[in-house]
């Protein structure tokens, strides 16, 4: 065994005299060049690491030949290798990992020259099936300072050991392949971010063209699994848009491409105990061997390497964008990680674009039932009382009886009617959830107790009713539906002015230009009423006014919670 210590580097065409050379053997200069030129000739990183190899083999006649390119855990993270067919490579079984001897030139990355690879100290045999091989020859590629990989080669043809001759030739071309290891890099790396770019082109211009935001999100999931070569991608938000934060307790998979896309969308993924959980709460990425959690993968997939991204808009994180490889599969690299965090970020903007979206449907819809109610209020409504007066007065110079009867019952119908208009325009302004809210059912009990009246009814609103719970909410209800049957039946006024005031407390004011209360007068409506304020700790009071007419005042305190 022995081995080589390089002396000063090694020129194109020139030949240090201190690698032990027998006098009469010359360098091959023409093949060396050649095997250069080969070794630079493409861009594409695969094809330069098989090239270099045919190319070491040629230079020193070998057999056997591989290049070995180191990972992150210091094991081969790939091996490209010649003289074995693929009949062979199956029999053989897993590819080296870097054990035994090739681990030992990963740990001390100099020249290795063997004649008997069975007497190192770190060799631990071979694989059944593996050809044999005794003489050997290692050396490291290095790019930008640090190791690559190793070029291996075993067995010359002509049955002799490698000499310093062969050394010298394999780390010039060495030298060499690590200037084109080096350029395939930034080729692939520059044809990445290219393909990024394209892919974020593409997504802004379907944001900019209006594109469903469904659709967009697909197009971003669709995009980060075929641009990081994965096996799975989903993005998971939050079930409701308006919540962010902690505010959720789970994340829901929106959409999902690759493997098991199909089981994955509407699986729930909760904060706590989950890798998207974390990402989403910290807002920063995670690269990690495997999920936390199982968002709802089938049972035929073991999934492994992952990279979960927050969507960030701002300050805000919309939800989170994660990528999958099969288990066994080669780990994510730090620029793929660098080229979706950005990429991940335009899935943030689909999002707002949903929201906004959401949003202006919203007070279109809105906008559009204002309309409707103020159409069928000013003009509908409207033109069915001037028919109902029309008919009235015809009802009155009528004399035969089948006529007034007659008349009368379309008199009634035309109000059943304008009531069904009214309870439509009500339905109108009913909130997203289908019930209608109190202002709404509040001007609705003025209008059916108030209908068969000349009275005149105006209600005024000061401050949030939206703080009112659904609770307090009913029993004003049935305070001004209570208050108004009074005053239709006994008050004998002309106008009533409803007052809701909504401050610390609930306060329902009703004022009517009646005859007042007579003395003594002792109603069980007031007195429901006084009941209802003082079973919520509220007080009541009803009071005759000066210039005619009676006040009703009933308030209660609001709850803590709506203070």
């Amino acid at each position: 065994m022995t081995h080589s210590e390089p002396g000063s580097e090694a020129h194109a065409g020139m030949v240090p005299n201190d690698f032990g050379v027998p006098s009469g053997e010359r360098i091959h200069v023409d093949g060396l060049l050649e095997a250069l030129l080969a070794v630079s000739a493409g861009l594409d990183l695969d094809t330069t690491l098989r090239t270099i190899v045919k190319s070491a083999i040629a230079l020193v006649d070998a057999k056997f030949g591989a290049l070995g390119v180191v990972g992150d855990s210091e094991e081969l993270k790939q091996f490209v290798y010649e003289g074995i067919d693929e009949t062979g490579r199956e029999l053989i079984g897993d590819l080296p990992r870097g054990r035994g001897v090739l681990g030992a030139l990963i740990s001390d990355p100099k020249p290795l020259r063997l004649d008997d690879l069975s007497k190192h100290e770190a060799s631990v045999g071979f694989p059944d099936h593996h050809p044999p091989m005794k003489t050997f020859l290692g050396v490291p590629i290095q790019t930008r300072g640090q190791v690559f990989g190793n070029l291996y080669l075993t067995e010359k043809t002509n049955g002799r050991a490698f000499t310093a001759h062969d050394e010298m030739i394999v780390l010039a071309l060495a030298s060499a392949a690590s200037i084109a290891i080096d350029n395939s890099q930034l080729y692939a790396l520059t044809k990445m971010k290219q393909e990024w770019l394209l892919a974020t082109g593409e997504v802004t211009t379907a944001l900019l063209a209006g594109a469903d935001a469904l659709g967009v999100l697909q197009l971003i999931a669709d995009k980060s699994l075929s641009l990081t070569s994965s096996d799975c991608a989903f993005l998971a938000v939050p079930p409701d848009p308006e919540l962010t934060g902690v505010a959720t307790a789970e994340l829901v998979v929106t959409v999902a491409s690759g493997l098991d896309s199909e089981t994955l969308v509407g699986h729930g993924i909760p904060l706590d105990f989950s890798t998207s959980g974390a990402v989403y709460r910290n807002k920063f990425p995670i690269v990690t061997e495997s999920l936390e959690f199982d968002p709802g993968f089938g049972e035929g997939h073991e999934y492994g390497p992952a990279i979960v991204l927050p969507l960030r808009d701002g300050q805000q994180v919309r939800g989170v964008l994660a990528v999958l490889k099969l288990r066994g599969a080669e780990q994510y690299g730090a620029d793929q990680l660098a080229s979706m965090s950005a990429f991940a970020d335009q899935g943030a903007v689909a999002l707002r674009l949903a929201d906004n979206q959401r949003r202006m449907a919203e007070l279109d819809i809105l906008a559009d039932r204002d309309r409707i109610a103020r159409d069928l209020h000013d003009h509908v409504i409207q033109r069915i009382f001037a028919v109902g007066l029309s008919v009235q007065g015809t009802l009155q110079r009528t004399r035969a009886p089948e006529v007034h009867q007659r008349l009368s019952g379309t008199i009634d119908d035309l109000q059943d009617i304008i009531q069904d208009i009214r309870r439509a325009i009500f339905d109108l302004h009913a909130t997203e959830d289908g019930a209608p809210s109190l202002r709404s059912r509040l001007n609705q009990v003025v209008a059916e107790t108030s209908a068969d009246t000349d009275l005149r009814v105006t209600v005024q609103v000061r401050g949030p009713l939206s703080v009112v719970d659904p609770s307090l909410g009913e029993q004003a209800e049935a305070v001004v539906r209570e208050a108004l049957s009074n005053v239709v039946r006994h008050a004998q006024a002309s106008t009533v002015a409803i007052v809701i005031d909504v401050h610390d407390s609930l306060t329902v004011t009703i004022a009517d230009d009646g005859i007042g209360l007579p003395p003594g007068a002792h109603r069980r409506g007031l007195k429901n009423l006084c009941e209802r304020a003082f079973a919520l700790g509220g007080t009541f009071d009803a009071q005759s006014t000066d210039g005619g007419g009676t006040t009703l005042v009933w308030s209660v305190p609001l709850p803590d919670g709506n203070e």
